[in-house]
């Protein structure tokens, strides 16, 4: 016996009226996501429009110890800020790229950059948008920003055999100082996040003033 069974085919009213509805979600959401990015730009921009530099000119120690075990080639410095770690890996012969959403920090790094005489390239992104490119650079570098859907891309984008260097403030850091908890990490959360990788160097530190994590690890070759 033959069973028949009746197709529904959604009617062009309802196709027209879900199209409608999409369309006003994305013309209510996208100024909005729009706002909050011009709104942070312009929060770091204040932040990084002063004499001097926001955060020094030196790098984070926990790099220049550690210097000599990175792959010496493209580095992808996110978050950069004033260029700090960057300029301070162009000096020591990589080969650099800056993001940051504030033109006006990327500003002040090429000039550190011209200061000691290398060149970076710099470009003006919001990280909670940009894709990164994968399988493109040798070292991932990412110092006191944290952004945790950014974890899988920095993976991705590693070459095979690239490494990851990231610090940022821990849990610990509330002891010292009132900070956004989503914002800091969790006790051994890098290690958990990498477990994947080959750990090269990892510490919790925590001096009495601050409390933070680093780590550098490895993307193992296929």
């Amino acid at each position: 016996m033959e069973n028949n069974y009746m197709l529904f085919h959604p009617k062009p009213f309802f196709n027209k009226k879900l199209h409608f509805i999409l369309s006003l979600i994305l013309i209510i959401l996208i100024p909005l996501i729009t706002s909050a990015a011009e709104k942070d730009q312009e929060r770091w921009n204040k932040h990084y429009d002063i004499e001097g530099f926001l955060f020094g000119t030196e790098p984070i120690q926990f790099l220049k110890e550690n210097i000599h075990l990175l792959p010496k080639n493209k580095v992808l410095d996110l978050a950069m800020g004033e260029g700090r770690n960057g300029v301070y890996l162009a000096t020591q012969g990589f080969d650099v790229l800056g993001l940051d959403i504030s033109p006006t920090g990327l500003n002040k790094a090429n000039q550190l950059a011209e200061h000691h005489n290398v060149k970076i390239k710099t470009q003006v992104v919001d990280l909670e948008r940009y894709q990164l490119t994968k399988n493109f650079y040798d070292v991932i570098l990412c110092t006191y920003y944290m952004q945790r859907d950014l974890f899988k891309q920095i993976k991705d984008s590693l070459k095979p055999g690239g490494m990851v260097l990231i610090e940022t403030y821990n849990t610990d850091y509330l002891q010292y100082a009132r900070f956004p908890k989503k914002y800091l990490l969790e006790h051994n959360e890098l290690l958990e996040i990498f477990k994947e990788f080959k750990i090269i160097r990892y510490q919790a530190y925590d001096d009495g003033k601050e409390a933070y994590s680093s780590i550098i690890a490895q993307k193992l070759p296929l």
